[in-house]
């Protein structure tokens, strides 16, 4: 399997960042990630190496964007601050958004963001 995705630094962490929005090849895959699957990806030695994997969900609540995120070990966190992080840049990257302030929506509830240019 063939999953495209793209890998952020952010305050001593990375994550893989997988976004199918808009991709219906790869929704489907991304959806079905196993554990096994999950841990064989973020091992450093043997995968693309990550402190987990940042996965863009479908159908949030209206004007809000959904993220899954999973842990090395193929469990699924609540939320985490690096994380959160990494994502809001992927999505001002992606010019998705923009200065002004927007809702992720995690397992653990609702988080508002704002990304913020660096002088």
């Amino acid at each position: 399997m063939s999953l495209p995705f793209e890998k952020y630094h952010g305050l001593g962490n990375d994550y893989l960042v997988l976004d199918p929005v808009g991709t219906p090849e790869a929704a489907e895959p991304v959806s079905r990630l196993s554990s096994e699957e999950i841990r064989r990806i973020c091992d450093r030695s043997r995968g693309v190496g990550s402190d987990g994997i940042l996965v863009r969900t479908p159908d949030p609540s209206p004007g809000a964007f959904g993220l899954r995120i999973l842990n090395p070990d193929g469990s699924e966190a609540e939320k985490s601050g690096n994380g959160l992080r990494i994502f809001a840049r992927h999505l001002f990257e992606a010019g998705e958004v923009g200065s002004e302030s927007f809702v992720v929506e995690t397992a653990g509830g609702a988080v508002c963001c704002e990304v913020r240019e660096s002088g």
